[in-house]
């Protein structure tokens, strides 16, 4: 009996923990900083885990499917999501360096080098034709 409340119990954290991913995620399309795929991703293999509703759901789903199903299939980015990223990185961390961090240049500077590697780690997937 505890063994079936055990893995009741791990169920509903998961489920819990893979909405808040699948959340941070569809916040991430709007917020550079939050990376959506890999959020997917994640929310994915959760709900695998807790809920084949809820998996199945987001595999069929017609915006957020094609992102989970591209990125298992082919490890690649479109070219239409790395351009649209990485401007939305570099407008929004540009703002903060010269608008809200502008009297703090190690600030500046740390969010230069963040706008860089998330830049990089954007670009370092292969590109889906």
């Amino acid at each position: 009996m505890k063994e079936i409340l055990y893995l009741c119990g791990v169920k509903i954290i998961l489920i819990i923990v893979g909405s808040i991913s699948f959340a941070l995620a569809v916040a991430g399309i709007f917020l550079p900083l939050l990376p959506t795929t890999p959020l997917l991703l994640l929310a994915a293999a959760l709900w695998l885990k807790s809920s084949d509703r809820l998996y199945n759901w987001l595999i069929n789903h017609r915006v957020f499917g094609e992102y989970i199903r591209n990125f298992r299939t082919h490890r690649a980015i479109p070219l239409r999501v790395k351009i649209y990223a990485t401007t939305l990185v570099w407008l929004t961390i540009g703002y903060c360096i010269f608008a809200v961090v502008d009297e703090h240049w190690w600030a500046q500077i740390l969010m230069a080098l963040l706008a860089t590697a998330i830049t990089w780690h954007i670009l370092s997937y292969k590109t889906l034709k």
